[in-house]
């Protein structure tokens, strides 16, 4: 389910719209990289493209840990390019 979240980034308030799976992973990445949730958000805000809404972005982020802590092997056997 999608929810509406807000969170303040750099001291300004903002609402996002996100699935809450990639919430979650988005919270374990802070607590893995021993960091805030809002840290953690304002660093992908920061380093988005202009034309890439920051939900999208976000979902990005979580695509890209994930994928990158899949072994080789199984990456190539889901079907991903």
């Amino acid at each position: 389910m999608i929810t509406k979240r807000s969170l303040s980034i750099q001291g300004h308030r903002t609402s996002i719209s996100i699935e809450d799976a990639f919430w979650h992973q988005l919270r374990s990445i802070a607590e893995r990289e021993q960091s805030s949730l809002s840290q953690l958000v304002a660093r992908i805000d920061a380093d988005r493209a202009p034309t890439t809404n920051l939900s999208s972005a976000l979902r990005l982020f979580v695509l890209t840990d994930v994928t990158a802590r899949i072994p080789e092997g199984d990456v190539k056997n889901s079907g991903m390019p």
